[in-house]
């Protein structure tokens, strides 16, 4: 196997992309949708693909089946499956899949298309980086300050953001700090995990009796919980490409009918709708545009994320939060902003893998053997 995947490389000079999916996270299926995307509209001309399946347990798999069986979910099954993980050897930069014997398939490039904790929150990102293969997206620590709502508030305070009103509090809290604070931002008011994604555990609360329910539904998804103002307006997001130089999408703009954008409009939009470009002027889509910008590079994004925002009727910009690995269908927010834009999904992803290659380049004088390049001010 090895040295047939060897000839075909020669032949055509293709990249190995590894893409990962699934996942030990609450946001597993939202990842095979986005997998399956991913996937389905990689150039195979240009790129082989390297599926790799992490169960809901933790067993990693090399996956050589149909990918409809990925958005199926039937995709865990001995005939497609071959147990595997990645060399930690640095500068191999192989997927070893363990079967008799153990075989190699070489890796130019990770792909994690995975949502929530182990896959969005620098855990998996680690493992990547420490086995030196280029990561198509954000790295270790970018990853792990926006998984983390209290973290990443902080920061966009710091570079001068505006951010909700809000307070963290784990399992040992006292009810009387919870609803203490409640009264102090005043209802409605929204309870979350610190970290999690998809809106899993979020609660719009709007009655102090309601409190104390959603804070025990946040607990089930993390130690951590955040009580978070609420903050009139709407909810606007700018996709981010790039790591030098950055290239933006067109803002857009959820529209609600009713409560808040949780798991099932997300996914369904059944009472709600995203429009592109937001439905604002041009100077406040410049606005967006320029404090996604912003909010990246204080985070230390790479690559690609998407950066949520709020804006108030008075104009103001408001810092939600940024998704360091949004969803990533087709007809998802980052890939229809950036098609506003004038890029093509396909075209997307190849930009993305292109990226990674130069982040790779970019973070040699970060690495812990010193930068092989002579360094010189422009």
């Amino acid at each position: 196997m090895r040295e047939k995947m060897g000839e075909m490389n020669e032949k055509k000079e293709k990249l190995w992309i590894a893409v990962f999916f699934g996942g030990c996270s609450s946001e597993y299926a939202v990842s095979l949708e986005s997998a399956h995307a991913v996937i389905t509209h990689l150039d195979r001309e240009r790129y082989h693909l390297v599926p790799v399946g992490i169960t809901e347990d933790g067993d990693w798999y090399f996956f050589r089946g149909d990918p409809e069986k990925i958005r199926e979910d039937t995709w865990q099954n001995p005939q497609d499956c071959i147990p595997a993980a990645i060399s930690l050897n640095r500068g191999s930069r192989e997927l070893l899949l363990l079967g008799e014997p153990t075989e190699r398939i070489r890796l130019d490039r990770a792909f994690p298309v995975m949502h929530g904790r182990f896959g969005e929150d620098g855990t998996l990102q680690g493992i990547i980086e420490m086995a030196g293969i280029p990561l198509v997206g954000c790295g270790i620590l970018a990853s792990a300050l926006c998984m983390d709502k209290d973290r990443a508030h902080r920061l966009a305070q710091a570079a001068g953001i505006r951010v909700p009103k809000a307070r963290v509090f784990g399992r040992d809290a006292q009810k009387e700090e919870l609803i203490s604070f409640g009264r102090s931002i005043d209802y409605p008011l929204y309870v979350k995990p610190v970290r999690a994604g998809s809106s899993y555990g979020v609660t719009k609360v709007s009655r102090e009796t309601e409190l104390l329910e959603a804070a025990a539904l946040a607990f089930q998804y993390d130690n951590q919980i955040i009580l978070e103002e609420n903050i009139n307006g709407f909810e606007v997001g700018c996709a981010v490409l790039g790591n030098r130089e950055l290239t933006v999408g067109v803002p857009d703009e959820i529209e609600l009918s009713q409560g808040f954008f949780d798991f099932t409009e997300k996914y369904t939009l059944q009472t709600s709708a995203i429009h592109v470009p937001a439905r604002v002027n041009r100077e406040l889509l410049l606005q967006i545009q320029e404090m996604a910008k912003r909010l990246y590079r204080a985070m230390d994004c790479s690559v690609f994320a998407r950066v949520d925002l709020f804006l108030t009727p008075e104009g103001e910009l408001v810092f939600n939060e940024i998704n360091t690995i949004p969803g990533f269908t087709e007809h998802s927010r980052y890939p229809g902003m950036m098609k506003a834009a004038g890029m093509s999904f396909p075209e997307l992803l190849d930009r993305l893998i292109r990226l990674a290659g130069e982040e790779e380049c970019c973070s040699e004088w970060r690495g812990a053997y010193g930068c092989k390049k002579e360094f010189r001010l422009p």
